[in-house]
């Protein structure tokens, strides 16, 4: 995948991923809104590989 692929992917997690916990916390679900706070820890992480890989990138173009 590429940077922005990753970073694509990864806020989407982290807009579902709210949007369940927000879900979740409106109807008392704990494990919605538990799913929905792994979901955009996932999102984080999908976005900041694409960042670090980014870096990379621009890295070796530079040398």
């Amino acid at each position: 995948m590429t940077s922005t692929t990753d970073k694509i992917k990864g806020t989407a997690n982290e807009v579902v991923g709210k949007g369940k916990q927000a879900v979740g916390k409106s109807v008392g679900n704990e494990q919605l809104q538990g799913e929905g706070a792994a979901q955009e820890i996932k999102g984080k992480a999908q976005n900041l590989k694409g960042d670090v890989k980014k870096a990379v990138k621009d890295g070796i173009d530079k040398a």
